[in-house]
C-alpha cells in the first residue's frame, strides 16, 4: 500500500528536523571543525547517504536553519502595500522583527539562539556560507525593486548591495551586544535607535525608494506614539 503523500512528508520533516538537531548538539559541544559528518550521521541515526539527501553539504546542517530569510527582503518588497516605498517596508519590517526579539536580527538572548549564532561567527567555513546567503538576497531584491518599484537594474543592484550590508551590520552589532552578555531588552532602544539611522542613511542615498524625505523620523514618531 503507498503512503500518504502528507504523512510521507511529515516523515522527511521529522528526520531533516532529527539530523539538523544532532549535528548543531555535535558542533556545539565540540566545535564545527572537530566533528565529521559520519558522527553526524551516526548520531542521528541515518546512513551518510540519507544525511546527504537532506543536506547536502556539512555547513548546510546549521546554515539550513536561516534559509526562509534568504529571500526575505526580496518577499517584503513585493508584498508592500500601495503607497508604501521598499525602504519604508523594509524599514517597518526590521523594526517589527526587533520588537520580536527575532533571531535574524541579531537581538535574542535566548541560550539556544546565542550559542547557535556565537557557533556561526567562530567557524569560518559557515561565516562564509552566510555571506553567500547574503548574495542571494541581493540578487533577488535586485529583482524585487527592479520588477516593483521602477528601478533601473543599475541602481536596483547598487541599493540591494547596501540594504543587505546594511542589515547584516545592524543584525551583528545586535548580537555583538547580547554576546557580551547585555539582555535584549537592556540592548533594544539601542539597536532600534541604529536602525533608525542606518534607515535614514539608505534614504539619503537611495531617495527613489524612500520616497519623502525624514521618512525615518516620522516612522519613529508614530511608533512611540
Amino acid at each position: 500500500m503507498t503512503e500518504p503523500t502528507g504523512l510521507r512528508e511529515r516523515k522527511k520533516q521529522r528526520t531533516r528536523a532529527a539530523i539538523s538537531d544532532a549535528a548543531i548538539e555535535l558542533f556545539l559541544a565540540h566545535g564545527f571543525d572537530q566533528v565529521s559528518v559520519a558522527q553526524v550521521a551516526e548520531a542521528a541515526e541515518v546512513s551518510r547517504r540519507t544525511l546527504f539527501a537532506y543536506f547536502p553539504t556539512k555547513e548546510s546542517l546549521v546554515v539550513h536553519r536561516f534559509a526562509d530569510h534568504e529571500t526575505e527582503s526580496a518577499r517584503v518588497v513585493r508584498a508592500r502595500p500601495d503607497g508604501r516605498t521598499p525602504l519604508e517596508a523594509l524599514r517597518e519590517h526590521f523594526l517589527d522583527g526587533l520588537d520580536r526579539r527575532d533571531p535574524i536580527t541579531g537581538l535574542n538572548d535566548e541560550p539556544g539562539v546565542r550559542a547557535l549564532y556565537e557557533l556561526i561567527f567562530a567557524t569560518p567555513a559557515l561565516v562564509a556560507r552566510m555571506l553567500e546567503f547574503n548574495q542571494t538576497a541581493e540578487a533577488a531584491l535586485t529583482e524585487a525593486l527592479t520588477e516593483t518599484a521602477g528601478v533601473e537594474v543599475g541602481e536596483a543592484r547598487v541599493a540591494a548591495a547596501a540594504i543587505v550590508a546594511v542589515l547584516w551590520t545592524l543584525a551583528r552589532e545586535n548580537l555583538a551586544a547580547v554576546v557580551a552578555g547585555r539582555p535584549a531588552d537592556e540592548v533594544f532602544p539601542e539597536a532600534e535607535a541604529a536602525a533608525q539611522e542606518a534607515f535614514r542613511l539608505l534614504d539619503g542615498g537611495f531617495g527613489s525608494l524612500g520616497g519623502r524625505s525624514g521618512v525615518a523620523n516620522a516612522t519613529e514618531r508614530e511608533r512611540h506614539g
